[in-house]
């Protein structure tokens, strides 16, 4: 097995999706559960751009730290990560699955994702110079790129496929969707989620900028889905080189995007060749990302 895993095969179970990073694979005989693998692939601008050793295992790492630490808040979908107690077909591939996959519930997933953001910055924060009302929120003059939004604010989007761009909407447009209830149930959820991971983070020396999460339906109640807090769905940033009035270095995949940044690129595919050192600087990012939550 390659030190690097970019896409996963498993001739003795079904591929049911394939997303930027995760391999989700249907099981004989168990029709409630997937087996969800993390593969090494790495996206931004909602492109999947190369591969990055050894990352799908930080992803699954963190992810099953932040479900133990978080599990009070809402379910979650995690049935095990143990590869001896999943089912027997998985069983030929326990060398390759171990550390970056899990055996998780079936779920119906939510159609909108879940983006709660405590600073401004990315997207949020180009959109906010054209206009202080963003995604139907109205803020105060003035602020500048990194600052702390006066309070933590949930700001749903559209699902792309792999290719296309994520799209923010309103919550009201969220409303529609799922109707009010829902909508302010999910977004109560995600902010407790965020706010709770902010706190632990921060004692850590990080910030969480901003999160991504994704919840769906089981059995008629909202569970935790996908990934949780990891690079690839947060902005986590230094705390002691906190400075506000401009971006910030990070232990995500900032590094990549920086580069990407440089390029005569129009942000579609085909990705562009990423040269060694920005493979080897964005996996010590991660890796530098999970030491300080999970044992910092």
């Amino acid at each position: 097995m390659s030190e690097s895993v970019l896409e996963t095969h498993y001739e003795d179970l079904e591929l049911v999706h394939r997303g930027k990073v995760r391999d989700m694979y249907a099981i004989p005989g168990h029709d409630d559960k997937l087996l969800m693998v993390a593969t090494d692939r790495i996206s931004a601008f909602d492109v999947v751009i190369d591969a990055i050793p050894g990352k799908g295992k930080v992803l699954t790492q963190l992810s099953l730290f932040w479900f133990d630490l978080l599990g009070d808040v809402v379910p979650n979908h995690l049935i095990t990560a143990d590869v001896n107690e999943y089912p027997e077909s998985c069983k030929p591939y326990s060398a390759e699955l171990d550390g970056r996959s899990m055996l998780v519930h079936k779920t119906e997933p939510l159609s909108v994702e879940c983006i709660v953001r405590g600073y401004i910055s990315g997207s949020f924060w180009k959109a906010y110079l054209k206009d202080t009302t963003v995604c139907g929120f109205e803020f105060p003059s003035g602020l500048q790129e990194s600052d702390k939004l006066p309070e933590v604010i949930f700001t749903p989007s559209t699902k792309a496929d792999i290719g296309d761009h994520d799209e923010n909407i309103s919550v009201k447009t969220m409303e529609d969707l799922l109707g009010k209830e829902q909508t302010q149930k999910i977004a109560d959820i995600s902010v407790e989620l965020y706010s709770r991971a902010a706190d632990y983070a921060r004692s850590k020396g990080i910030i969480i900028a901003d999160t991504k999460f994704e919840l769906g339906m089981l059995n008629g109640e909202l569970i935790l889905i996908d990934e949780v807090l990891t690079p690839d769905s947060s902005r986590f940033w230094p705390l002691d080189q906190y400075t506000p009035g401009k971006g910030q270095p990070s232990f995500d995949k900032q590094v990549l995007r920086d580069y990407l940044a440089t390029l005569d690129w129009d942000k579609n595919p085909p990705a562009p060749k990423v040269p060694q050192d920005i493979i080897d600087k964005t996996k010590a990012r991660y890796e530098e990302a999970l030491v300080k939550i999970t044992k910092g």
